[in-house]
């Protein structure tokens, strides 16, 4: 996947789209994508997380989504999403990327969370994603080795951390609290100079490459 954060459709979108759906994605795809050089202080972080039928990728499928702005380093609710695809996914799916934008996007275990969102685009909105991920799994135990040494349920961070949120298992309550570990884990980053979205991203795909999953 190209390290640019460009969000490319794919040829044609369903027929049956509403037409305020396609002037919304029309607007979503002419959005210019940020540059993953800037700092993070510069830079708008869109943790995004789902809930699902199950956590197999291959089988299950997305129920809802929420989404976390990490904008200038500042975390608020206010610039929070969440929906349900019942009975609308490909609103809900579209108001997401609106929300997102061009990214880049943080997620926790992209094997489950980004494969089935992926799959969802792409059934519902005929979209093919191509953000910069960042992938907390990953990232932290790369980051901060000495608390847990290698990839654990987010629930093992949050106790690290002493980080709580509103409801576990949750799209949005979920979000929150790997937004709260992503604002953790960029004063490590910046100690050892890693100062930009791309570096956090190569970070994590070298610790990825070192350590398979499983």
């Amino acid at each position: 996947m190209s390290w640019l954060t460009r969000l490319l459709a794919t040829r044609n979108e369903p027929d049956a789209l509403d037409p305020a759906l396609r002037e919304a994605l029309a607007h979503w795809r002419a959005l210019p994508t940020p540059s993953p050089g800037l700092q993070h202080f510069e830079s708008r972080y869109v943790v995004v997380n789902t809930e699902a039928s199950g956590f197999d990728p291959d089988i299950d499928h997305v129920l809802a989504v929420g989404a976390v702005a990490i904008d200038g380093g500042l975390l608020s609710p206010r610039e929070s999403f969440y929906a349900k695809l019942d009975p609308d996914p490909s609103t809900a799916l579209a108001n997401l990327l609106t929300f997102a934008g061009a990214g880049p996007v943080v997620v926790y275990n992209s094997g489950v969370n980004k494969d089935m969102l992926e799959r969802a685009l792409a059934q519902h909105l005929a979209v093919e994603l191509e953000w910069l991920w960042i992938d907390l799994y990953w990232l932290l135990p790369a980051l901060y080795g000495e608390r847990i040494a290698g990839p654990a349920r987010l629930a093992d961070w949050m106790k690290a951390f002493g980080i709580e949120t509103f409801q576990r298992h949750h799209a949005l309550g979920d979000a929150w609290a790997i937004a709260q570990l992503m604002l953790a884990a960029q004063p490590r980053a910046v100690s050892l100079g890693l100062n930009t979205p791309r570096s956090l991203a190569e970070l994590e795909r070298s610790h990825r490459h070192l350590r398979p999953h499983g």
